[in-house]
């Protein structure tokens, strides 16, 4: 499934960062050999040269090139900075097997320091070269001054193993001299049984974890959080029984009201908020927090009442003390943000509006005047929405695509699909390789058929941002939904999921690649686990024409008339239910 063009939503939650720029380089007017008081390496004219022709490429983002000159150099001179520098490339780059080499040279030249060793295994467990590692990590752990903290190296090496379950064996046998006696032992464990997809064993070491140190916050949040995946109503009894013992544990609390409003037990959570409350009246937030979870019970009157005594405070802290010695701006500006949420959910944009207006904090005023620009393109008034969007002075590159991706969605979505496109158009020739305005272009002339536009515009958006999840999900969708180019289809899908493996619109994706190529079972695995995420019509459709086809038509049915209640003139569903013959009550 293609989500609709998602790069705006990307654009107001991520820093847009372009690629980190390259690091100072270490003084080098003498290069010294590992860390004692070895000779100095007389810096040549040639080895100047390759120094500065190194920075360069980095400077240029050629991190590649960079890294294997200064690896070179590293090798010719034996300085493990140079190394160090090789290592940081390879890994800006995303070159794995170029920072492996880096990383085992700078822990060859500096074999005592934790982070070149660390770095050194952690990169070659990641390439699952992990012959010898669980002993290594023991002995590093038993030969540690620090215990603990070479406990928590080795949870990190090994979490950076592709298989799993591979990585909780390796970890076993590397704690196995100390998971008797260390509850951080058996936190990592637990961490890494959760990782490896056994819930029951993440639960059993965070038991241990707390049997081996009562009064552990970090093992009563793992029995909690591990624990309601696999007896849920246990494990809240456990955490309530803790905080009975250590009343004091505001974080704790604060995570079981949140899990609590999670499951629907909001009147639960709001009596732990109470007596939260009654135990620290002088604790404000909790104002906030309770007006949140009535907000999600859609008390939405409790919250508004609540919301506005918090600002009352928050307001009254401002007059009292200066807004830069206080946080109490911001705390507002959160609750203005909370009741634009609620309105919105009203349906009362205009008081959405007024909230936004209401907002003062500079950090939030670029992203409520384009949230307040929405708002009037939902109400119809597109040029109140553009004449916002123009009064805009963008800070930077990254604001300015903001607007323009801005200004198109309120088009697209007010109908006006070719204003949209035309204005994409003139931002991508006036901000070439922008890859978040090619890839909403190429979402819209997806809408508009122009498939062989969309796909050339989705393969120059992967050259140029090679990590973009959904732009490789956009393109192996589509190719599936075509019934064309399935081997590429797979790889692609196969790429957004390693980039994003819980992504309900690619799994939705990869079901779908899986239903093409009659694998039903596996379908039905990804089909669910997009359904549960996100119960939306183009998902129903998909997983009842999996259940159709495995014969399971009651279930089918059932779900086809989830999907259309929830979206009664969704077209992808209306299609399957032609096209299969179907007729629901």
């Amino acid at each position: 499934m293609i989500p609709v063009v998602l790069a705006l939503a990307a654009a107001h939650e991520t820093a847009w960062a372009a690629p980190p720029a390259a690091a100072p380089a270490d003084p080098v007017e003498t290069i010294h050999l590992r860390s004692g008081e070895p000779p100095a390496v007389t810096l040549t004219p040639e080895l100047l040269y390759r120094l500065l022709v190194a920075e360069l490429s980095a400077q240029r983002g050629q991190f590649d090139d960079a890294a294997q000159e200064l690896l070179s150099l590293a090798h010719d001179t034996l300085d493990p900075r140079l190394a160090r520098r090789a290592f940081q490339m390879s890994m800006t780059g995303r070159n794995l097997a170029l920072a492996l080499r880096s990383a085992r040279e700078w822990a060859a030249l500096d074999p005592s320091n934790p982070e070149a060793v660390a770095a050194s295994l952690a990169l070659s467990a990641s390439s699952g070269q992990t012959d010898g590692l669980a002993q290594t990590l023991a002995r590093r752990i038993a030969s540690a001054d620090d215990p603990d903290q070479a406990i928590v190296q080795a949870a990190g090496i090994v979490s950076k193993m592709t298989d799993k379950r591979l990585g909780l064996d390796v970890l076993d046998k590397a704690l196995a001299g100390v998971s008797g006696t260390s509850a951080l032992a058996r936190l990592a464990l637990a961490d890494a049984a959760w990782a490896a997809g056994e819930p029951v064993r993440a639960v059993d070491e965070a038991r241990r974890a707390q049997a081996l140190d009562p009064d552990s916050q970090d093992a009563a949040q793992r029995v909690l959080e591990y624990g309601l995946r696999v007896e849920p109503s246990q494990a809240i009894k456990d955490t309530y029984a803790y905080l009975e013992r250590h009343p004091d544990r505001h974080g704790l609390q604060l995570l079981l009201v949140s899990r609590l409003t999670g499951r629907g037990a909001f009147d639960e959570a709001l009596g732990l908020l109470d007596r939260m409350r009654r135990r620290a009246p002088e604790d404000f937030d909790l104002l906030y927090t309770e007006a949140e979870v009535n907000a999600r019970a859609g008390r939405y009157d409790a919250a508004k009442a609540l919301l506005g005594q918090y600002i009352t405070i928050q307001q009254q802290r401002r007059q009292a003390v200066r807004d830069d010695a206080t946080n109490a701006q911001a705390d507002v500006s959160d609750a203005r943000l909370l009741l634009v949420q609620i309105a919105e959910r009203q349906n009362d944009l205009r008081e959405a509006i007024r909230q936004l207006r209401s907002i003062d904090e500079p950090s939030l005023q670029f992203q409520a005047r384009t949230h307040e620009a929405v708002l009037y393109g939902k109400l119809g008034e597109l040029n109140q929405a553009r004449a916002i969007l123009d009064a805009i002075k963008p800070a930077d590159r990254r604001e300015r695509v903001v607007v323009r991706l801005t200004l198109a969605s309120i088009y697209r979505d007010a109908g006006r699909t070719d204003q949209a496109v035309e204005l994409l158009k003139a931002t991508d020739l006036e901000m070439p390789d922008t890859p978040e305005i090619k890839y909403d272009l190429g979402m819209l002339l997806h809408q508009q058929g122009k498939t062989a536009e969309f796909e050339a515009l989705m393969r120059r958006v992967i050259e140029l941002d090679p990590d973009n999840a959904n732009a490789y999900n956009s393109l192996g969708y589509t190719f599936v939904e075509q019934n064309r180019n399935l081997t590429e289809a797979r790889d692609l899908l196969e790429r957004a999921l390693d980039l994003d493996p819980d992504n309900a619109y690619i799994l939705d994706s990869v079901g779908w690649y899986l239903f093409r190529i009659r694998d039903y079972q596996g379908a039905l695995e990804y089909l669910r686990r997009s359904y549960d995420q996100m119960p939306a019509a183009d998902v129903a459709a998909h997983l009842g024409e999996t259940l159709w086809a495995l014969d399971r038509r009651d279930e089918a049915r059932r779900i086809w008339a989830e999907g259309r209640k929830a979206d009664p003139d969704n077209a992808t569903l209306r299609e399957t239910l032609n096209r299969l013959g179907v007729r629901l009550p």
